[in-house]
């Protein structure tokens, strides 16, 4: 399959069309899924001259796109005033990275005239509210807990300064709650341990305000993501204090927090990703570890229909990992994921998970 981006014609190196899968979905419906693609993009590249209006190549070279180096704990989600997805930052051995890249049909990264520090473990998500994207918290490269708060308007990063902000973390679950039109944040982790504290900035006033729910998740670092269909945010599983992991579901409402009881559930893990499928209308979840080790990381996919979690069985699958990106591409209607720990360092690949045609 080709697309055309800008003029500059792609192959996808992996396009043939995996089986189907039937996949019980909301409402009683049921899709045939799915299919993981390996995305290895290449330009053909050719340098053109008009000679009696006829057009000849006089070179021709394959070059490989360039993409992020190999990483995890990068920070990663769609743009929607850009049509494209954003990463920022990340780690690999002896590196912690503040490099800004943008994927639309391939990797191109950015320089932009101002940016946060390097840093890993950071929460980012779209404002649609304010329609920009918001960058909090992580930890720096000399292992030091952050908590300001960044803003990226297509081009370039500022700083903001509200007068209150969530205690620095890393890896704390936050999330763009259509409903109320703000960014939840929930949990992760400092020098002292896991949080489970609840917050939601307002794109518009450029503030942050705790939420006093009556009822909460415990402390955790978690994957959150918005459930568009039901018009809440939904959490699962995450890591507490120790080697405490969990496999509980909760869902917030714009007030408080309320606990789902589905018949199945995947099983306890940290490090996992998750993101809304509008195509599935569905929430995907993916990997994470047993334990936080590679030896134990995950590759099994799991879709959450609003009451219940079914493992799904595409037939390519990536490889097992943890603390990877991951979000939802609306343009390729695909779910977009990238990077991670495996079994060794950071990995570097790019996957779209897409519904077969």
């Amino acid at each position: 399959m080709a697309e055309t981006l800008r003029g500059v014609r792609l192959w996808d190196a992996s396009d043939s069309i995996c089986n189907g899968l039937a996949v019980q979905l909301r409402g009683g419906r049921s899709g045939n899924l799915l299919c993981m693609k390996h995305l290895k993009l290449w330009i053909l590249a050719a340098a053109l001259m008009t000679q009696a209006g006829v057009m000849a190549a006089q070179t021709v070279n394959w070059v490989e796109l360039g993409s992020p180096s190999a990483r995890t704990g990068m920070s990663l989600a769609y743009d929607a005033s850009t049509k494209s997805t954003m990463l920022f930052g990340g780690s690999s051995p002896g590196e912690t990275h503040g490099d800004t890249w943008m994927w639309r049909g391939g990797w191109l990264r950015l320089s932009p005239a101002a940016s946060p520090s390097a840093r890993n473990g950071a929460g980012m998500i779209f404002d649609a509210a304010a329609g920009d994207m918001l960058l909090f918290g992580g930890v720096g490269s000399t292992g030091i807990y952050l908590n300001d708060t960044w803003t990226w308007d297509g081009s370039t990063w500022a700083q903001q300064f509200p007068p209150l902000s969530p205690s620095p973390r890393n890896d704390a679950g936050m999330v763009y709650d259509a409903a109320s039109q703000t960014v939840v944040l929930f949990g992760g982790a400092n020098s002292a341990g896991v949080l489970g504290d609840t917050w939601t900035w307002n794109g518009v006033t450029k503030t942050w305000t705790e939420q006093n729910p009556a009822a909460s998740p415990s402390a955790r670092s978690a994957p959150m993501t918005y459930d568009a269909a039901l018009q809440r945010v939904v959490l699962f599983g995450g890591s507490g204090n120790g080697t405490a992991l969990f496999t509980d579901t909760w869902v917030w409402n714009g007030t408080t927090w309320t606990q789902q009881y589905p018949a199945s559930a995947p099983s306890p893990r940290s490090g996992d990703s998750m993101a809304y499928d509008a195509g599935l209308g569905a929430i995907v979840l993916f990997g994470g570890a047993g334990d936080g080790m590679w030896e134990d990381s995950l590759n099994d996919t799991w879709a959450w229909n609003g009451t219940t979690w079914t493992q799904i069985q595409p037939a390519t699958v990536p490889p097992n990992r943890y603390s990877f990106g991951m979000d939802y591409d609306p343009v390729n209607k695909a779910v977009f994921m990238f990077g991670g720990y495996s079994s060794g360092p950071g990995r570097g690949d790019t996957w779209l998970l897409a519904l077969a045609p």
